[in-house]
């Protein structure tokens, strides 16, 4: 039995959302970031912390993509063509999208006000907006990242993606819309948000 630790809403999400996806069992403690539950996992008090065989596991990415390995589920083999492009995708949405994001939310309510440059979203919003035009090249006409296979790489930038407008980031790009609307209309993304 897997079990997850981390309030939904937040990277803990990809991870609950991945589950689902792989039809695993699991338990979930949503708790908050620097809680004592959590602190007595990850010495960071970030979120999500994951257990398997009596280990601790952080950081969604890598929980993902140890779970679809293990599983072989939601990810191309390893030292493949594919997985290479696959987790090109996945560092693009880690770079392009989730930094800028998570900056963004550090200098809105993260930081101790005094450290808090609102400056700097005009210049985030700029970087995102070139971002969304790479994504849509990159997209394509293709269903999912990797063509007609959903992969951890999806899930991660669907994620971002549902950031954006509680960041007040523009997408502008109909074929990230698009996209974006297909993933979140996935049984197992209902299912995830529906805990």
């Amino acid at each position: 039995m897997y079990k997850l630790i981390g309030e939904k809403n937040s990277r803990a999400f990809r991870v609950l959302w991945a589950l689902e996806e792989m039809g695993l069992d699991y338990q979930h403690a949503p708790a908050k970031p620097r809680s004592d539950e959590v602190r007595d996992l990850n010495p960071a008090g970030k979120i999500p912390c994951f257990l398997v065989d009596d280990e601790v596991l952080v950081d969604s990415v890598a929980i993902m993509q140890f779970l679809a390995d293990r599983h072989g589920k939601l990810t191309f083999p390893a030292g493949s063509i594919e997985r290479a492009r696959q987790d090109a995708f996945t560092q693009f949405a880690c770079d392009e999208m989730d930094g800028v994001l998570w900056t963004a939310a550090r200098h809105t309510f993260v930081l101790p006000e005094e450290m808090r440059v609102p400056a700097v979203k005009d210049s985030l919003r700029w970087e995102f907006r070139r971002s969304m035009k790479t994504l849509a090249a990159r997209l394509g006409e293709n269903e999912w990242l990797m063509g007609d296979t959903f992969t951890v790489a999806d899930i991660v930038t669907a994620h971002c993606g549902s950031w954006t407008r509680a960041a007040g980031f523009e997408i502008g790009e109909p074929v990230v819309e698009a996209y974006f609307a297909r993933a979140r209309a996935r049984p197992a993304h209902r299912r995830a948000a529906g805990r």
